[in-house]
C-alpha cells in the first residue's frame, strides 16, 4: 500500500482511538450526573429538572462516539456461524463487501444528519421540555461522529485490500 494510505489509516485509526477514549469517560459525567439527581431529589427534595435530560443528551453522545473505536476494533456484533471458518482471505472478501455496504449505509446517514443539523440551526431548534436545551450541539456531534464513522470505514476497506494483497499497513 502507498505510504500516505497508511498514514492515513494510522491517523483515522488514533483519531478513533481519542474519540473512543473520551467517549468511556462520559460513563462518569452521566454516573455523577444521575447521583447529583438522586441527591438533590430525594435528599434535598430540590429536583432539577435538566438532570435526566442531560444524561439522555451525554448517553447519546456516549453511542455516537464510540461507533469509530468499534468499528476499529471490530468490537461489533457479527454473526459468526460462517464468518469463524473462513479463512483470512475470506474473511477480509466478506468484510470488503459489508464495508462496502457501510460506507453507503452511513453516507446516506451522513446526508440525512446534515441536514437535521442545518434544520436545527435555522430554526434555532429546542428540545420541549422544562429545560428546553439546544438540540444543536447534539446533532453536530452526531454529524461529526459520522464523519469519523465513515473515515474509519474507508480505513477498514484500505486494511481488507491489504489483507487480500497479503501485505501488512
Amino acid at each position: 500500500m502507498p505510504q500516505v494510505i497508511r498514514a492515513y489509516v494510522r491517523l483515522v485509526d488514533r483519531v478513533s482511538d481519542y474519540v473512543g477514549y473520551l467517549a468511556a469517560s462520559l460513563i462518569f459525567v452521566m454516573g455523577a450526573t444521575l447521583i447529583f439527581d438522586a441527591i438533590t431529589r430525594n435528599v434535598l427534595h430540590i429536583p432539577v429538572h435538566w438532570a435526566i435530560e442531560f444524561t439522555q443528551f451525554t448517553l447519546a453522545a456516549y453511542y455516537f462516539m464510540g461507533g469509530p473505536i468499534t468499528m476499529k476494533n471490530e468490537d461489533h456484533v457479527r454473526m459468526d456461524l460462517w464468518y469463524a471458518n473462513l479463512s483470512e482471505r475470506g474473511k477480509a472478501k466478506l468484510d470488503l463487501a459489508t464495508v462496502g455496504c457501510m460506507i453507503f449505509y452511513l453516507g446516506v446517514m451522513l446526508v440525512g444528519s446534515i441536514s437535521s443539523l442545518q434544520y436545527a440551526i435555522q430554526t434555532g431548534e429546542r428540545r420541549f421540555s422544562m429545560w428546553n436545551p439546544s438540540v444543536i450541539p447534539i446533532k453536530a456531534l452526531l454529524t461529526l461522529c459520522l464523519v469519523l464513522m465513515l473515515l474509519q470505514a474507508f480505513s477498514l476497506m484500505f486494511k481488507h485490500i491489504a489483507t487480500l494483497r497479503g501485505k501488512l499497513l
